[in-house]
């Protein structure tokens, strides 16, 4: 295998015309990668002035690039262009060239420093011969171009940033793909019909829900603006290049579409990335209040974590509480406490999308899961039913969430037994730790390592340093450490490596290591072999509470569901491994039996 050449030169007619008449045959008749932008190089100002001012970037393949460059030079937006690069390889083929292709666009938009002008209908993620070996080889193409200014951060940097994580320029898995085409086919079948629907995506933990649903915004949003001369981009490799129609175009022309996210921190980390997406805003990023209190309705709204959305319950400020009864009064004529922000949500919109996962209900203000069981019913009877099955984000194999789940307790039938066996999970980095500290201590090492490890843990400690930045929350021996500081993108903050991050920090977001803390809120009672809740050890007030509006109190087996659920969502955040310690010393050797001693 050969290394590549990389061949620079003005986007302009007549420098192209001559490159092209150079005589080598592999600008008219062979494979290639090329790249357009537009030129205004910001090598050395500072982060903000390359964030104010981003140049404009396209990425392309092509079996003539000569002739390719003479359809962008007939494109109004791509014609504005300056720079070509192309990327030449005597060993490439077409497979290559698409796996490069996307490979390229991923990081572009992952690295933030552009704005990516290419849309959104289908990286393709297809296996051909020898993969392995090319992928190695767009390392170094990789280095070259960040070396003449394409690329301002390193693949580790990229890839560990919410930028990249959550951009809708990713290659699908086939679960995925289906589901998109599913839902999107339903959807124009639907407003053609001018029936209203309700579509439901469901899957685990790392199943890429947000990720599905935000490719699903970008794709609309790019068949809505595309135009016919949009068809030189046509690629019969594209997933989804079958639904850039001008009827599918005018059936989206006018559609109101909302993202409703109902975790602060999340949906502060997507408006990000909505704010670097051409056809896609912030403002489109909404909460189940925001959608109440609309004046107008929405045409489509689409709902992460559609688990999290409330009930009526008492909210964290007593001016949501008064939204909440006003606004249900607004949509049903009367205070029904019945109603929850599902309701508010059917009722404000004609068409929506689901993505849900009922086991990762976490307190007793959110959706109850009968209602949830119900949404997933309905939309089955009505063949608006999209599974994820793929793990995305454990590199355990799709066993690993049910096993934590068992482990824990909390999956159907699980018990007090041990495991016949343990299963494979390869090379994921799966243990327990005797010591807290020295769990934080291999973290901070996998932190300098790879990046992006933090320690995680049950709300089983009060939140002193809230009230005094001084005290120490968690202390176990002669370990102390302080709860998350902010619940705004706190895996991201400076301090996040010394602190400890709680379930509504990280629900959503990926790890590469979690260290997870069982606190003293789980035990073990050796007396039935079962796992208990201690209620006393239980810090999060709203996870616990009586529901005064509907006359709920919650039992010790209700709060044991949504602890198991806590610790399951946490048990599922580290991609590359997951360290676990367990302060109850009756639970912790009870749990050994379902993680290998494997130890470094």
């Amino acid at each position: 295998m050969t290394s590549s050449e990389i061949v620079r030169l003005p986007f302009d007619k007549a420098e192209v015309s001559v490159w092209a008449r150079s005589g080598d045959k592999r600008i008219t008749n062979w494979p290639v990668v090329y790249i357009l932008d537009d030129g205004d190089d910001t090598r050395g100002a500072t982060r903000k002035k390359q964030q104010d001012h981003r140049r404009k970037i396209y990425v392309g393949e092509s079996l003539n690039v000569a002739a390719r460059m003479r359809q962008h030079f007939a494109s109004i937006e791509r014609s504005t262009l300056t720079n070509l690069r192309v990327i030449l390889d005597e060993t490439f083929n077409k497979s290559v060239c698409l796996d490069l292709e996307s490979f390229l666009i991923e990081m572009l938009s992952g690295d933030g420093a552009f704005e990516v002008l290419n849309r959104n209908d289908g990286i393709v993620n297809a296996d051909y011969y020898n993969r392995a070996a090319y992928q190695a080889q767009f390392d170094a193409v990789f280095d070259r171009l960040k070396l003449d200014g394409v690329f301002t951060r390193t693949i580790p940097e990229i890839i560990n940033s919410d930028l990249f994580k959550l951009s809708p320029f990713k290659s699908l898995t086939d679960d995925q793909a289906f589901a998109v085409e599913g839902v999107v086919k339903s959807l124009f079948d639907d407003l053609r019909s001018n029936d209203r629907s309700t579509t439901v995506i469901q899957g685990d933990p790392g199943t890429g829900k947000t990720v599905v649903a935000i490719y699903l915004l970008k794709l609309l949003a790019d068949i809505r603006a595309s135009t016919p001369l949009d068809a030189l981009d046509d690629d019969s490799d594209s997933l989804f290049s079958e639904f850039f129609t001008d009827e599918h175009r005018m059936l989206l022309r006018d559609l109101r579409i909302g993202f409703v996210i109902p975790q602060q921190s999340l949906r502060k980390s997507v408006q990000k990335v909505f704010r670097k997406t051409p056809g896609l805003d912030p403002s489109m990023v909404l909460t189940a209040f925001d959608v109440g209190e609309s004046a107008t309705a929405f045409d489509l709204l689409i709902v992460d974590e559609t688990h999290r959305l409330n009930q009526r319950a008492n909210q964290p400020a007593a001016a949501l509480n008064i939204k909440f009864r006003d606004i249900t009064t607004k949509l049903f004529g009367h205070d029904d406490t019945s109603k929850t922000q599902l309701d508010w949500i059917t009722a404000k919109s004609t068409h929506r999308i689901f993505l849900v996962d009922p086991a990762q209900s976490v307190k007793p203000a959110d959706i109850p899961i009968e209602t949830l069981e119900r949404l997933v019913a309905d939309a089955k009877t009505a063949d608006h039913h999209h599974p994820l099955l793929s793990q995305m984000r454990v590199r355990a194999g799709s066993d690993y969430v049910g096993h934590v789940r068992r482990m824990l307790g909390a999956a159907p039938g699980s018990g007090s037994q041990s495991p016949a066996s343990l299963p494979d999970f390869g090379e994921y980095d799966f243990r327990m730790f005797d010591d807290v500290s020295e769990m934080q201590t291999k973290i901070v090492r996998r932190d300098r390592e790879v990046g992006l490890s933090r320690m995680v843990a049950g709300y089983a400690w009060e939140w002193k340093s809230k009230a005094d930045k001084f005290a120490f929350d968690i202390e176990i021996g002669e370990f102390r450490m302080r709860w998350n500081s902010t619940q705004t993108d706190w895996i991201a903050s400076p301090g996040s490596l010394d602190e400890v991050g709680s379930i509504h920090t990280v629900q959503g977001y990926d790890l590469n290591y979690a260290g997870v803390i069982i606190g003293p809120d789980l035990r073990f009672d050796t007396t039935t072999g079962r796992i208990i809740v201690d209620r006393a050890s239980y810090f999060d007030k709203k996870g616990k509470e009586a529901n005064k509006a509907l006359g709920r109190v919650y039992s010790d087996d209700d709060l044991l569901w949504y602890i198991q659920n806590v610790y399951a969502v946490l048990l599922t955040r580290g991609i590359r491994g997951t360290y676990v310690y367990v302060h109850d010393p009756a639970l912790r050797e009870h749990l050994k039996r379902f993680v290998s001693q494997t130890q470094d």
